[in-house]
């Protein structure tokens, strides 16, 4: 059975949860989705004092702060059950915006982490947990909703000087691009935003030189608000279909690939028969209509 696709989906009056929501572009977006009348979770690690300020003048039964370290799932599972407990049923919409550049204590070069890289548990892991967990509760709950995935224009290109960020978000479009058909079959809209540079904490809150190696002053850049604008866009417009991803950057913003809808006639490297995709129906058979807990 198809519950979808997502037709255009206004923030008004939904529920968006938001991770790194308390700096950067997911405050932006936070506070975009705020004023378009939509209740928001934030989940982080702490507040800028931009953000606490906003969140003081505005009512706090519209707008909820928990602490966040997304690499914990059961910190991403309690984000959930927070929108359930302060606003009575799970998010509409899932931002799983929290990001790490390159610090000098997880990246490539320096390869001083004795376990897994933090970057890719950050750019990678959490943002396709989120993404599960949020599937699980939208089908719960039988409702449609929305997951905006957040990669870079990193994640089209190689960079050998950020080698690790450009995988992590390599992942990401890949993965954007996997879930295309959540948003016919399930009614659960995944799609992807890949700024180009950003001046956002990624670069000013650091205490390495990775701007002076970036030649960052001598190149053109967009703000948080510019990326969450798109974002707003791409969640509520049913032209972004599944599995859309739309780059922006100082010069241009475009559709860099196309959604569930546009699939067909593409070059296909490798030619195969359609997936058997039973198993996925009958997980989501079984998780349909069950309360979040």
């Amino acid at each position: 059975m198809k519950y979808g696709p997502v037709l255009d989906f206004s923030v008004e009056k939904k529920i968006v949860l938001i991770t790194g929501g308390g700096s950067g572009i997911g405050f932006a977006l936070a506070k975009i989705c705020h004023e378009a009348g939509a209740r928001i979770i934030i989940g982080d690690l702490s507040l800028t004092t931009e953000a606490q300020e906003y969140i003081k003048s505005v009512s706090n039964t519209t707008i909820h702060f928990q602490h966040c370290d997304v690499t914990n799932w059961k910190d991403l599972h309690n984000l959930i059950g927070t929108a359930v407990k302060v606003f009575g049923e799970v998010p509409d919409v899932y931002a799983p915006v929290a990001g790490i550049y390159e610090p000098p204590w997880s990246n490539f070069w320096d390869d001083e982490e004795e376990g897994p890289y933090k970057t890719i548990n950050i750019n990678v892991s959490h943002p396709i947990k989120l993404t599960r967990l949020a599937i699980r509760a939208l089908v719960g709950a039988q409702k449609q909703g929305v997951v905006c995935l957040i990669a870079s224009t990193a994640g089209i290109r190689g960079n050998y000087l950020t080698s690790l960020y450009c995988s992590s978000k390599h992942a990401i479009v890949g993965f954007a691009k996997s879930m295309g058909q959540a948003d016919p079959d399930e009614g659960v809209r995944i799609v992807c935003v890949l700024p180009g540079l950003v001046d956002s904490p990624l670069w000013r809150d650091r205490e390495d030189d990775m701007m002076a190696q970036h030649r960052f002053h001598e190149r053109r850049s967009i703000l948080p608000v510019d990326v969450a604008l798109v974002m707003k866009k791409m969640i509520e417009n049913k032209q972004y279909t599944g599995g859309t991803c739309v780059l922006i950057s100082p010069h241009e913003e475009r559709v860099v690939e196309g959604g569930w809808e546009q699939d067909g006639g593409k070059y296909d490297p490798s030619p195969r028969p359609e997936a058997d995709i039973s198993r996925i129906r009958s997980v989501m058979d079984r998780e349909r209509g069950t309360p979040w807990s």
